[in-house]
Order: structure tokens, then sequence, then C-alpha cells
């Protein structure tokens, strides 16, 4: 990406890839392809909920939130983002799910950017 830059909306872009603005999906002459990281912007109405439980992860990702109150729930223990700038980050192998109290957004950063994980559609 040496001398590249793209201006964007992550309210504009990001519905066209299910959130994700940066990653090994966005074509390799976009400067937003990415095989090192993913980065997403999630706006989530209140009640929204990950479609099943993510099982056997292979990345690390860290979920900040910028507003609203959002749950991550693990296979032990449950993290509610109620403040913005709240956080959680959880590593490799850590099976996980997540739902919006409130109408929340958040953003997600994951490492590194690998194919075939996308949820299934509704």
């Amino acid at each position: 990406m040496s001398g590249e830059i793209y201006v964007g909306s992550a309210d504009l872009d990001a519905p066209k890839e299910r959130g994700w603005l940066v990653g090994y999906f966005q074509p390799d002459d976009d400067p937003r392809h990415s095989p090192e990281v993913e980065v997403k912007w999630g706006r989530h109405p209140a009640g929204d909920r990950r479609a099943e439980w993510v099982h056997g992860e292979e990345r690390t990702a860290i979920l900040f939130l910028i507003s609203g109150r959002f749950t991550l729930e693990f296979p032990d223990r449950r993290v509610t983002l109620a403040k913005p700038g709240d956080y959680v980050l959880w590593g490799k192998g850590v099976d996980h799910s997540w739902h919006a109290e409130e109408a929340s957004i958040v953003l997600t950063v994951r490492w590194p950017s690998v194919p075939g994980y996308a949820t299934p559609l509704p």
C-alpha cells in the first residue's frame, strides 16, 4: 500500500462487506486490501445478535464501544461494554458471540485476515 490513499465513510462503505472495511476480502488493487488485519465498523440496533457462535477462532480481536451498550459472550464469561472507549480483547481459540443491549456502534480490529469466516446470512 505504498503511497496510496483511500478516503471513505464507514457508514457508506461498511454495508458492502457486512461491516468489514479492511481485510483480504477487498480487491487486491484496493488500498483497503490486507492479509494482515481486518477492521469492522458495526452499527447494531437494540436486540441485534450474532447469528451463531464463533467456534475455533484462528485470530486475535479487539472490539471498542463507540456508543450504546454491547455484550460479548464467551464460554465462561460475559463482558458488557457500557461507556464509550470500553473494549475487550480475545485471542486465538476463544469461542464467542455478541448482542446489542442498546443501539450500538462498535469498532472491531482482528488479525490476521483469514478467508472463510463469514457469518451465514439470516
